[in-house]
């Protein structure tokens, strides 16, 4: 008999990253290995020998169909780094050591860029102690930047949810424009990449006009020009929906939530808190132009909203956390599974291993020519990309009127006697 899969989730946890959770663990079962731990809060955790076996919490099919429609990270997540192996050696000697305690064969890791990093320094340590465990890495981020995949699971499912609020958001803001002008800035999360600031453009159609504006971080963003911009618009409209990313910066490289007074707490990988671009650029267009302005921040719900996961993203994901177990049984280590584009019409894709080494610590940035030249939109190739990954639904699964999902600290729940309405 195989011996055992480790498996953990690591970073912002997505809509779907979950459905990847449960394909680890399906495939693990299907190729003869014997368990499957769950590392509770990532490699952060498991350092501390905080670890649970899978198979005490999904015991039939129905509980892995309700692990693919839960949010959240189930394991619970971290942002840790781990250091260089020539800073510390201890720490690999540590996990290393829990690695042979539990005869792990395979160590998956569910995450974006800095999980990607772990599995680099895990894997280039496993080369110089000749250790024998295989380390895949799953790719996860709504950010969609990881390198070389053509895209990531938990992409799709948020870019839906921030196309579906901005519409709502567009209809509710022209509801009270009567005689009134004003604008409402709707603030979407992207860093350094503003993949999910475009797909608020998805909601443009035969019902919507959808925003006015849309900024992303790969342009500079002067506040002098956008007012400029807003005030030209309100002479021919009364309302006014701008889209933002929370990354967005002057040329000078400055955030435009530095201008605020918010956190100026960093991450273990030295990351910013982002928070209050829009609130920001709404007190300045209060100010500037005299009209009311809001400001509306999607936050943690653009990676929460399980209930509109597009049923691509839950499939891809699925098909992904499987494709991990499978590169590793068939001799891979020190890779990440990617997905590859087969075709747009119809959509189709298929999954392929990369070196990590060119993975980690990257970013992929939407291009240039996805980005209209007064930099203020996004082109019709931006949205031929992002508008077959949101196709579908994967419904919840319905108790009482509300979604059920899998609770780890209800572990001996019985849900087969639960009556489900889908």
């Amino acid at each position: 008999m195989k011996g055992n899969i480790l498996v953990g989730q690591s970073g912002g946890p997505t809509a779907v990253i979950n459905s990847s959770l449960a394909g680890v663990f399906k495939t693990a079962m299907e190729r003869g290995y014997n368990q499957v731990y769950g590392m509770r809060y990532g490699i952060q955790g498991f350092l501390d020998e905080q670890y649970i076996c899978l198979s005490d919490y999904i015991k039939n099919e129905m509980d892995l169909e309700l692990l693919k429609r839960t949010p959240s990270a189930f394991l619970g997540t971290c942002r840790y780094k781990l250091p260089e192996i020539h800073e510390d050696r201890a720490i690999y000697e540590r996990i290393f050591e829990l690695l042979e305690k539990l005869d792990i064969e395979v160590f998956v890791y569910i995450g974006g860029n800095d999980s990607m990093d772990t599995i680099r320094k895990l894997f280039d340590y496993s080369l110089l102690t000749g250790a024998r465990q295989k380390f895949v890495g799953c790719p996860k981020t709504i950010d969609n930047d990881l390198a070389i995949t053509d895209h990531t699971p938990g992409f799709g499912s948020a870019a839906k949810y921030i196309a579906t609020s901005t519409k709502e958001v567009i209809y509710d803001a022209n509801g009270f424009s009567y005689k009134k002008k004003n604008v409402t800035i709707i603030e979407i999360m992207g860093r350094n990449a503003g993949w999910l600031t475009g797909a608020s453009a998805l909601c443009k159609g035969e019902d919507c006009d959808g925003p006015d504006l849309i900024y992303l971080p790969e342009v500079a963003f002067e506040p002098e020009t956008f007012i400029g911009k807003l005030r030209n618009l309100l002479e021919v409209k009364d309302t006014i929906v701008a889209v933002v990313s929370e990354g967005i910066r002057t040329a000078e490289g400055k955030y435009i939530c530095e201008f605020t007074s918010g956190s100026e707490t960093k991450d273990a990988f030295g990351h910013i808190q982002m928070t209050g671009t829009a609130a920001y650029l709404a007190d300045l267009v209060h100010k500037e132009l005299g009209c009311k302005a809001r400001a509306v921040e999607l936050s943690t719900l653009q990676r929460a909203a399980a209930h509109l996961a597009s049923k691509i993203d839950v499939d891809e994901a699925f098909n992904v956390g499987g494709a991990t177990v499978k590169a590793a049984d068939e001799g891979s280590s020190g890779v990440m599974v990617v997905i590859d584009r087969v075709s747009d019409d119809p959509y189709q894709s298929a999954t392929g291993v990369y070196d990590v080494h060119r993975i980690a610590n990257g970013e992929k940035l939407v291009p240039r020519k996805w980005i209209n030249a007064e930099g203020d939109y996004v082109t019709e190739e931006f949205l031929d990309y992002v508008r077959p990954l949101i196709q579908g639904q994967y419904n919840p699964m319905m108790v009482d009127g509300l979604p059920r999902h899998l609770n780890m600290h209800l572990k001996n729940y019985d849900w087969a006697r639960t009556p489900i309405h889908q």
